[in-house]
């Protein structure tokens, strides 16, 4: 995951302490999602088959992509989503997105937040496709280069849409 998340400039870059704790057994961080993307030994040219897996029991050699989300009561927040460059536009990132929004709405989650860098246009354009709205930016957030956070929120509805929540 570090590897793949180091040749991706866009993405949120943690220490490998951070990528260690992710799969630690203690019990007194945020409850966490890790989706892991495990791309398949046949050799063929189309979209790797996808094992989602919220803990790994082996380590993966090839892993073109992951996602990593935390849930705070009622409230998902994505920390990372990665692809690697070249499994791009082949729908892995909309797959793991698939799987987190599927996971919010089994535990009756309201909300789905995330940030990304302004200038992400592909995967602002994703974000929007998905049925995010943009809620806010904060100013020069992110460093290296500097540059605005803007802010997506996706309320998710259970029941009819008076259900909703603001």
């Amino acid at each position: 995951m570090l590897d793949l998340e180091s040749r991706c400039p866009t993405a949120s870059h943690w220490s490998q302490r951070q990528y260690e704790d992710l799969f630690s057994t203690r019990g007194d961080g945020p409850r966490r999602l890790v989706l892991l993307l495990e791309e398949s030994a046949d050799g063929a040219k189309h979209a790797p088959e996808l094992q989602l897996e919220s803990a790994p029991s082996r380590i993966a050699t090839r892993v073109p992509g992951f996602l990593i989300a935390n849930q705070i009561g009622p409230e998902w927040e994505l920390e990372n989503i990665v692809v690697a460059p070249a499994s791009r536009r082949k729908g892995l990132a909309t797959q793991l997105f698939t799987t987190l929004l599927a996971r919010a709405r089994e535990t009756d989650s309201e909300r789905v937040f995330l940030e990304v860098r302004e200038s992400n246009q592909a995967a602002r354009a994703l974000y929007i496709q998905l049925g995010f709205e943009e809620s806010g930016r904060r100013k020069l957030y992110y460093a290296n280069p500097q540059e605005d956070a803007v802010l997506y929120r996706l309320v998710l509805t259970h029941g009819s849409t008076s259900d909703r929540c603001p």
